[in-house]
């Protein structure tokens, strides 16, 4: 018997999602703070996929959370990796 494990391009693509609905999939009470722990942890790649796979809306959203809630120090470096 062969099994073959599924990969990335196996699964359906996650785009245009709302806050409400990243925040039930990924089962955490606030994916923006979920968002800005894997970047600071050093999953950028991971950053990235969550962002991308943000609605418009949910992406303003996240611009302000990060300029109201987190670190100066972290702005210029998480704003780079959402381009």
């Amino acid at each position: 018997m062969v099994i073959h494990p599924l990969t990335l391009t196996d699964m359906a693509k996650r785009n245009c999602k709302t806050v409400a609905q990243q925040c039930k999939y990924y089962e955490v009470d606030n994916i923006f703070v979920y968002m800005v722990e894997t970047y600071i942890n050093g999953n950028f790649s991971t950053f990235r996929r969550l962002y991308h796979e943000l609605n418009k809306d949910a992406r303003r959203d996240f611009m302000d959370f990060l300029l109201s809630e987190v670190e100066p120090t972290y702005w210029r470096e998480i704003l780079k990796q959402t381009i």
